[in-house]
């Protein structure tokens, strides 16, 4: 096919739709020609890549096509309905999507939390091994509690928040080697079950749960969660399905920038309740009843609109345009 006949045949289409998407406000008429152009002109992209994928006039008619669909988007499309959209449908099914995992996750991580904890907890004397009596009584009677009260709440919120989104980062990041996850996984349950241990030796172990529950049921659910985003994404390039393996790394790829989003709010949350409820003067029942509280409507958000989704055949997927993915068909 004669490519520059094919241009010149189509270039008043080509033309008007440059002009509509540089249009400020378009009304009802000029919006239907842009959906009609738009459709038409995908058509005559995919015509041309077809016979030129990387020449002039495919890139052009890609530009084209991607500033009509933003276009599009802003004419027809409310921001408003989109947030909304965002938060109803698409990252509750994503969570929703990794729900088992990340229970399976917790479950394990609270296994091996409980195995340490019993294991030191029962043999006292390796912590002897480990740090002076000095050392454990000060970690006992002073550091663990300060730790939560020795900096003002609202920068202490902000150095938590920080700390635990750069641990799930690094899930979600390294997930897809498949042995990150596990390993921070059990760092991590080693250090509580340790720690619990510890403060029991010296009949603390009521102060510790008083202070690690309240913030600690969601935290941990947010590394739970991380962590089964990233396997998802190990498990996509190692048995993708029927989709080819690099579609299946891109598609669980973009379920993990919409975990990311919603891990933000989530470890937000936790870190609030660390900042401000863990170290306050409130009973520790009314303490441990927020932090569960917290918890449960992080699981009725992803249990109830995450079902309803799926239910309805959902997709948590980004649109093409925002994926990232080439629109080449009308």
């Amino acid at each position: 096919m004669d490519l520059e006949a094919y241009a010149t045949t189509h270039r008043d289409d080509w033309q008007r739709l440059h002009q509509l998407s540089r249009v400020g406000r378009l009304n009802a008429q000029e919006i239907d020609e842009l959906v009609e152009l738009y459709e038409r002109v995908s058509t005559h992209l995919s015509i041309v890549q077809a016979q030129d994928p990387d020449g002039g006039y495919a890139n052009r008619l890609s530009l084209l096509i991607a500033r009509a669909r933003a276009k599009l988007t802003s004419a027809t499309g409310s921001p408003v309905a989109g947030i909304k959209n965002f938060f109803a449908v698409k990252l509750p099914y994503a969570l929703y999507q990794i729900r088992w995992l990340t229970i399976v996750l917790g479950a394990a991580f609270t296994a091996l939390a409980l195995a340490y904890g019993f294991w030191y907890g029962n043999n006292p004397e390796m912590f002897d091994a480990m740090i002076s009596e000095e050392s454990q009584i000060a970690y006992v009677e002073e550091d663990f509690v300060d730790y939560y009260s020795e900096n003002p709440a609202s920068s202490f919120t902000t150095l938590v928040w920080v700390n635990n989104a750069w641990i799930a980062l690094q899930e979600v990041a390294f997930g897809i080697t498949g042995f990150f996850v596990p390993y921070v996984l059990w760092v991590n349950a080693q250090g509580l079950g340790i720690s619990a241990a510890l403060m029991h030796k010296y009949d603390e172990l009521g102060t510790f749960f008083a202070f690690i529950t309240p913030h600690g049921l969601m935290e941990l659910t947010a590394i739970f969660i991380a962590g089964a985003a990233g396997l998802r994404v190990f498990w996509a390039w190692v048995a993708p399905g029927r989709a080819t393996r690099l579609q299946s790394l891109a598609y669980w790829g973009r379920q993990l920038i919409l975990v990311g989003v919603g891990l933000v709010g989530v470890l937000l949350i936790s870190g609030l309740v660390e900042g401000l409820v863990t170290p306050s003067n409130l009973p520790t029942w009314a303490k441990i009843t927020i932090g569960a509280f917290v918890l449960a409507g992080y699981w009725a958000y992803t249990w109830m609109l995450g079902s309803r989704a799926a239910a309805a055949n959902a997709d948590a997927d980004l649109e093409d345009y925002d994926g990232g993915r080439q629109l080449v068909t009308a």
